[in-house]
């Protein structure tokens, strides 16, 4: 059985996540998504929120989990006994940032492959980070992320009432 490891912060899972995340699940018997728990930084769910958001956007995707890490990704993907690292890349701008850490975790562990997957163009410019700052002024974010990540993001940057 052929397993691959999606690792990531999803701070919040966008379209464009799960739409490499499908691709993934067709490529592999086995996709585990990985939500870390700490990744230099601050987010704005909870690492248990970031897993309840992506668990409800698996219907047909029966081969897909969804679990929390820490340390380093190799030993991870290795104690998961993954044959692969799934990693999404949406521009020219992401590509030297992830071929530097594909060439490190190869280095930390040479069995371990990574596979560089693009995402349907029209998510090619969506990030997490863009579409908090645009949920962060009250923008509509429904073309980025799925229905219970939208009303996340509302109730995070609802404005406090007193």
């Amino acid at each position: 059985m052929r397993h691959c490891i999606y690792p990531g912060t999803f701070d919040p899972i966008t379209y464009g996540h799960l739409d490499v995340l499908s691709r993934a699940a067709r490529l592999f018997d086995k996709v585990t998504v990985a939500v870390a728990e700490s990744a230099g930084k601050a987010p704005l769910f909870t690492a248990d929120q970031r897993v309840e958001m992506i668990m409800a956007n698996l219907a047909g995707l029966p081969n897909v989990t969804v679990t929390t890490f820490r340390g380093l990704l190799v030993e991870f993907c290795m104690a998961q006994k993954a044959d692969a690292i799934i990693r999404g890349l949406r521009a020219l701008s992401d590509f030297e940032f992830e071929f530097n850490m594909a060439l490190m975790n190869r280095h930390l562990e040479p069995q371990l492959e990574t596979l560089f997957v693009m995402p349907n163009e029209q998510f090619s410019y969506t990030s997490s980070t863009l579409v908090k700052q645009v949920a962060t002024f009250g923008g509509d974010v429904q073309n980025f992320v799925p229905p219970n990540v939208a009303r996340a993001l509302k109730a995070a940057f609802a404005p406090v009432r007193s």
